[in-house]
């Protein structure tokens, strides 16, 4: 089971995809009976080889800015026909399009798991939730013990002192 950390990493990969405008982006889940090297493809398609190059930039950037990771290798991006990245948990592939038609991956991995974006971005935006509730609940039952095991208060130096000259200001007063 691939780990939160990992579908964030391939939502933010998307996101990339989406911004530099690649068509039919495609996320499959492996089974892991099948493929033991990887959990997810991330697939898309570029128009032309400068733009697959600027996919795989933006992707590269981005995860490496939000999640401090880089590619353990890249493939392909010279030609720009068909561009690998291998994120370890998941791998990026950018096709041009009769790359794509030709090696048809969606079709070599027919029990992979079709993943909606949609429902990959709601689920884990729910455990994030739940886990900020979580914390919060801790935090405030650790607050509780605080308040609860907090000594009684004592006079401060500063209200000692001023309590003293309070006093010697009063007998000079007086006299």
């Amino acid at each position: 089971m691939a780990s939160t950390e990992t579908r964030k990493m391939v939502l933010a990969a998307a996101a990339a995809c989406d911004e530099k405008k690649a068509e039919n982006t495609r996320v499959l889940e492996l089974d892991p009976a099948d493929s033991g090297f990887t959990d997810f493809f991330l697939i898309t398609t570029a128009s032309n080889d400068r733009q697959a190059v600027a996919i795989g930039d933006e992707i590269e950037i981005r995860l490496k800015r939000e999640f401090a990771t880089y590619p353990n290798s890249v493939e392909g991006r010279k030609q720009g026909e068909w561009i690998l990245m291998d994120y370890v948990d998941f791998v990026v592939h950018i096709f041009l399009d009769e790359k794509r038609a030709f090696y048809d991956i969606e079709r070599l991995w027919k029990s992979a798991k079709t993943v909606d974006l949609a429902e990959l971005k709601a689920t884990l935006k729910e455990k994030t939730l739940a886990a900020r509730k979580k914390s919060a609940t801790k935090k405030a039952v650790a607050k509780k013990a605080a308040v609860k095991k907090a000594p009684a208060k004592k006079t401060t130096a500063k209200k000692a002192t001023k309590a003293a000259s309070k006093k010697s200001a009063t007998k000079k007063s007086s006299k």
